[in-house]
């Protein structure tokens, strides 16, 4: 089965170019523009691993991250948060979350791609970017 990734951004042209290059990768993609779309999709079809944006409107990226934990057919999905800003993630986050990387932005989507195969990979457990947390 192709993998599937959801990949929400509240900014169109991020959303699009980081969906074009995962299914270029070969990855099946499913679009959101805010966490709270992010989470009805994946609660109705439990994605491989999810690419967010922390900031959005109506749920931020480590709102949808924290739901997906607490949702039975999604506690597993990991997480790659994208961000304009720096961000570390505290130990509760990381309780809370299975977020397993930050990307500060700009950022490559080819690197994105590369670390999303590295999450799906047997025994992929590829964390960067988590600060003093991880």
């Amino acid at each position: 089965m192709v993998p599937l990734i959801v990949v929400a951004d509240d900014e169109r042209h991020i959303r699009a170019v980081v969906a074009s290059k995962l299914r270029a990768a070969g990855y099946e993609v499913m679009e959101a523009e805010d966490g709270a779309e992010a989470l009805a999709m994946a609660t109705e079809r439990p994605p491989d691993a999810v690419v967010t944006d922390l900031q959005m409107p109506t749920m931020s990226g480590l709102e949808f991250c924290q739901a997906m934990k607490a949702e039975p057919s999604c506690a597993e999905v990991p997480a790659i948060l994208l961000t304009a800003r720096g961000y570390i993630l505290s130990d509760e986050e990381l309780r809370r979350t299975n977020i397993r990387a930050v990307m500060g932005k700009p950022f490559s989507a080819r690197e994105v791609v590369e670390r999303v195969r590295a999450l799906l990979e047997p025994g992929g457990e590829y964390r960067e970017g988590l600060g003093e947390a991880a």
